[in-house]
């Protein structure tokens, strides 16, 4: 925990998180996941669908990799104090609205890692020097 800021995978999820913080107050996991380019839309839009089981299945690297990635993201969003809020993902298009799978395994805590989106609570102002920073 202590040396997340030293990892590999630390600036890039920092600029991915920032490139989504010019755009929105929202930042979810999986959005940064594709401004990282580990997940694509294609493969996104996807498993939104339903057409893919479980996200991990489209993701674009490890799962060890994957796992490093939000872990760094929680780290991120908590340094820069963001409200963490649970969000239900559900199959969009035709058919039944059922709920989406993150992970093969189902683990409750990797899933809500996955599906918690983080809200920014401050001033613009520091949301640009935020952005500036990157």
């Amino acid at each position: 925990m202590d040396t997340y800021k030293k990892d590999k995978y630390y600036p890039r999820v920092v600029r991915a998180i920032a490139r989504i913080l010019e755009k929105s107050d929202v930042v979810a996991p999986v959005d940064v996941l594709m401004g990282m380019g580990n997940l694509s839309k294609q493969n996104h839009d996807a498993w939104r669908r339903g057409q893919t089981p479980y996200l991990e299945r489209v993701f674009e690297g490890s799962l060890s990799k994957a796992n490093r990635i939000l872990k760094i993201i929680g780290f991120h969003v908590h340094d820069l104090n963001m409200i963490p809020r649970e969000t239900a993902y559900f199959k969009t298009g035709k058919g039944k609205k059922h709920p989406l799978r993150f992970s093969k395994s189902g683990n409750k805590k990797l899933e809500e890692a996955y599906s918690k989106h983080y809200y920014w609570n401050q001033s613009q102002e520091k949301k640009q020097d935020v952005i500036k920073r990157t």
